[in-house]
């Protein structure tokens, strides 16, 4: 079914707002912009100018970089009342990151993909930059996406590799027979591990949180190098993402 002009309009407008919200501290060109959302420059543009006027979107006048507005700010301050949770998951993250050494993530699922909101390091000297806050992986990619796709039902899952190409980006690890393979491993452990698939040598292990309705809506995950993720220790990080996450989650129902 074709989608109306006004709901292609506001899809883009999204596409153009994620993109925006990844590279938001240091700013971004329109042409990069346009790149990262998908859609012709001169498109990006007029919703750019359009986006400015109404205070979503700024621009930089000397560097001509554009910005999340402030409009958006009040948005999420009235949204947050609702949705935010990250007062609860920021102990967590610091629990972790401070008993592990390494660095600590906290990730919400956003339709088909998993959104970074909170990162805290530990204080191994060596880290991993695959994630920060804001950063967004399609379900099936980063340990945070999995873990959220792998405990999705069988029938979310089938639609959504159907529907969705990993490959193209992400490499032929994240074929649907690959992906569902490591979706088995992962239902048999309880958490996620991804083996330096994004980065060489960058490995991750998430447990998944669950809302009141025993849906997994967030993600716990602890990222660093290889080294420090060898098959010994996994089951203590393992052990450690479960408990915070399950605690993070009893917090989160009793508060709903």
């Amino acid at each position: 079914m074709d989608r109306t002009p006004a709901a292609r309009t506001v899809g883009r407008v999204g596409a153009v707002l994620r993109a925006l919200s990844t590279v938001n501290e240091a700013g971004v060109g329109t042409t990069e912009l346009a790149r990262a959302a998908g859609l012709p420059r001169p498109t990006v543009h007029r919703l750019l100018v359009s986006l400015a006027e109404e205070g979503f979107v700024d621009r930089d006048r000397r560097s001509g970089r554009w910005f999340l507005g402030p409009e958006l700010y009040l948005l999420g301050e009235a949204a947050g009342r609702r949705y935010d949770v990250t007062h609860h998951a920021r102990e967590s993250v610091h629990r972790l990151a401070a008993a592990t050494g390494e660095s600590a993530f906290f990730s919400a699922r956003r339709g088909d993909e998993t959104v970074c909101l909170l990162r805290e390091d530990g204080d191994f000297p060596i880290r991993s930059f695959v994630l920060y806050e804001g950063a967004r992986f399609p379900l099936g990619v980063v340990s945070a996406g999995l873990v959220v796709l792998s405990f999705l039902d069988d029938a979310e899952i089938d639609a959504y590799l159907e529907r969705t190409d990993l490959v193209s980006r992400w490499g032929r690890a994240h074929g649907p027979d690959a992906v569902r393979d490591r979706i088995a491993r992962t239902r048999t452990d309880g958490y996620a591990v991804n083996p330096g698939l994004i980065v060489e040598g960058s490995w991750g292990m998430a447990a998944a949180v669950f809302d009141r309705a025993g849906l997994p809506a967030w993600a716990l995950t602890l990222t660093g190098v290889e080294t420090r993720f060898r098959p010994e220790r996994r089951p203590e990080l393992g052990a450690l993402l479960l408990r915070e996450a399950h605690a993070l989650g009893r917090a989160v129902s009793a508060e709903s």
